[in-house]
């Protein structure tokens, strides 16, 4: 089976891996450019690149996969099957109809749910018990097409986004080879995906990440989960963002302000939510390593009493 692979980033790794392990033949590796990264700027290829040079397989890194040279070129390869797991560009209808076969998407989330670009994000900052993986056909809407196949894996208490998208990025690629075997043998049956159960999950932004102190300690506890390591919860303390990496819940303070820093020791900067007062264990300020509240005392100081603007 000939395959046309587009991806960018780690999660996509592990597919690319299993494709390969697995003796498919990979005519060509579709990422997007080059770009600048870390305090440096140093031009750094995207993880697929490293991947797919270390396999001495042929990359291409067209500003778009839909313009006529790069419909020109996958035509010429005759794939057939193109697979597609977090790119990071719209395929339009031309290019779709290019596979013998399919257009296929690896994404993480159980669809119809959370369709869009930060599934793994928003299940964690919704509190969801459960996520996984679908094998969907491309379409031209936004991963509206047929359900191939799907995974479900649990979303535990200790799990943030890095060990989530970790776990399904592996499962990703072995539920891509179970897909990929059963369009060879033409014994795939696929679901429509209902229209009415579909949910979307939003590209993150800055603001995401800013605590409403008048939530749930549940819900502040799912904000910093769903966006750790990166780009992070946070609060403001003294005009400067304070990140939040760690936090733990604990019994409500009476007759104490939500919001309201009501001590500071070792264990951490206790504040009162809704219903919880939540301790916050790890922070980082701007242009500084990210540290436990312990060991930023030994230096630092937090002040008592104050309300975090929320």
């Amino acid at each position: 089976m000939n395959i046309i692979f587009m991806g960018t980033p780690d999660f996509a790794v592990p597919s690319l891996v299993k494709l390969h392990e697995q003796g498919y033949n990979i005519d060509l590796v579709v990422t997007q450019k080059d770009k600048p990264r870390g305090r440096g700027k140093k031009i750094q290829y995207p993880p697929i690149k490293q991947k797919a040079l270390e396999f001495g397989l042929e990359v291409y890194q067209p500003d778009s996969v839909n313009n006529e040279e790069s419909i020109a070129k996958f035509r010429e390869l005759k794939p057939d099957v193109i697979v597609v797991v977090a790119f990071g560009q719209i395929l339009k209808k031309k290019l779709l109809e290019i596979p013998k076969y399919d257009c296929i998407n690896v994404h993480a989330s159980l669809l119809p749910k959370y369709r869009g670009a930060a599934p793994i994000n928003w299940a964690i900052i919704n509190g969801e018990s459960e996520t996984g993986i679908t094998i969907m056909q491309i379409e031209e809407g936004l991963d509206s097409g047929d359900i191939i196949l799907s995974q479900s894996i649990s979303i535990t208490p200790k799990d943030d986004f890095e060990s989530l998208h970790d776990k399904l990025s592996v499962l990703g690629g072995e539920l891509l080879i179970k897909a990929l075997e059963e369009i060879k043998i033409g014994k795939d049956n696929r679901v429509p995906q209902d229209d009415n159960l579909s949910s979307y999950a939003p590209m993150i932004s800055k603001s995401t990440g800013k605590i409403d102190w008048n939530k749930s300690g549940k819900d502040i506890y799912n904000l910093v989960m769903g966006l750790r390591p990166t780009p992070s919860a946070y609060t403001i303390y003294n005009d400067l963002i304070m990140k939040i990496h760690k936090v733990s819940l604990k019994p409500k303070m009476d007759n104490e302000e939500i919001g309201k820093v009501i001590k500071v020791n070792r264990e951490g900067i206790f504040v009162n939510s809704k219903d919880n007062c939540v301790v916050i264990e790890e922070i980082q300020f701007p242009g500084k390593k990210r540290m436990s509240v312990k060991d930023y005392l030994a230096g630092n100081k937090i002040e008592e009493g104050i309300i975090f603007n929320s």
